[in-house]
């Protein structure tokens, strides 16, 4: 239960974040953002790895080399996430960007990949992908409403 409430926490966390990525991109620019976001990540985080943690920030063990490249995601997680909530919206967006992450989180814990345990597969998963893609598509085919204004303005220019 601790866990999910962890998610819970991060699923809010991240939605807040890219909301604010979009607002400040509108004055300082995409690569700004991701750059000023990323370094004060950096800033906030290290006192508190060194008051937590105790212990060398290059003390990495026996992992794989290649993990510790999941940094340079993070740069592309905030740049296109921030872009697709300033081009699509927010609610668009990040559900695209969750779904997206149950596929490829399926994908990886039903093939085992990356030293998980394998999971089966079972048609009660897949029907939840898909149900979860059809929540979205339902979720975009809602009609906007139009602007007042910019209707007065068309209904007037028509008169003309």
């Amino acid at each position: 239960m601790f866990g999910a409430g962890l998610a819970v926490i991060a699923g809010i966390l991240i939605s807040l974040q890219n909301v604010f990525n979009a607002r400040v991109s509108e004055k300082t620019g995409p690569w700004a953002t991701t750059t000023l976001v990323l370094g004060l990540g950096l800033v906030c985080s290290l006192p508190v790895f060194y008051g937590v943690e105790q212990r060398s920030l290059f003390e990495f063990g026996d992992v794989n080399p290649i993990y510790l490249f999941s940094g340079v995601f993070g740069v592309g997680i905030v740049f296109f996430l921030m872009r697709g909530v300033t081009l699509i919206g927010p609610a668009y967006a990040i559900s695209i960007a969750l779904i997206s992450q149950i596929v490829i989180a399926f994908v990886i814990n039903t093939g085992g990949w990356f030293g998980f345990e394998a999971s089966s597969l079972s048609w009660q998963k897949l029907t939840g992908i898909a149900l979860l893609i059809g929540g979205v598509l339902l979720y975009k085919l809602e009609k906007p409403k139009e602007n007042k204004r910019e209707a007065a303005v068309e209904k007037e220019r028509l008169r003309a």
